[in-house]
């Protein structure tokens, strides 16, 4: 017999740190979340660190799943998104994949357009705009959303050149972010949204031809 589902399951390994974090489908109880500086080791533990926060004899009553879609490292961010994929086709679970720049601008809150930067040294700059949405003034009054989506610039010039906003770096705080990751994938949960697990693919928004 099938256990009924309890579990949301969140992965984020966009940057040298993996996150991992668990909350019940209704809400009750504190989140676990856990965060795992693996660097290039993320290939090998990746099982047992997810296992530390959710054995594995506890999938079974996964409900939904999230994952953090880059931008972010070639390799750290394709494990996790390949692992979530995998479980969400066995298991039959909607997944849902967020941008990690969107996890950083919920996180703080912003209440105007602002540019996302991670520099790439001699390659230029990866950026992306981020905002209230419609009717919301920051974290007060509603969703950030994302308003460019993250891709290659040549420099800050090119930046302006499409929107006059401030730059702020797109830091990754591991375990703040995955908090957000667990409250977008609850809110969906309750609006009953569906969340194939095929479009979600990690993201690389660089160019080997050049950029613009």
């Amino acid at each position: 017999m099938t256990p009924p589902p309890r579990w949301l399951l969140a992965l984020h390994s966009s940057s040298a740190e993996l996150g991992v974090g668990v909350r019940r489908l209704d809400g009750a109880g504190p989140d676990r979340i856990a965060s795992f500086p693996l660097g290039r080791d993320l290939s090998n533990q990746l099982l047992s660190c997810v296992e530390q926060v959710l054995p594995a004899a506890h999938w079974p009553e996964l409900g939904r799943l999230a994952v953090a879609t880059g931008p972010g490292g070639f390799t750290g961010t394709r494990l996790s998104v390949v692992m979530a994929r995998t479980l969400a086709q066995q298991l039959q679970l909607p997944l849902d994949g967020v941008g990690s720049f969107l996890l950083v601008a919920r996180r703080l809150g912003l209440s105007q357009p602002i540019w996302l930067v991670q520099e790439l040294p001699r390659r230029g700059l990866v950026a992306g705009l981020y905002g209230p949405g419609a009717g919301s003034s920051g974290r007060q009054g509603g969703a950030v959303v994302e308003l460019q989506a993250p891709r290659l610039h040549a420099d800050e010039a090119s930046l302006a050149a499409i929107h006059p906003a401030a730059r702020h770096p797109a830091t990754v705080q591991v375990a703040a972010d995955v908090a957000e990751l667990l409250a977008i994938a609850q809110q969906a949960h309750q609006g009953g949204q569906p969340a194939p697990w095929q479009p979600v693919l990690p993201l690389y928004p660089t160019s080997p031809v050049g950029v613009g």
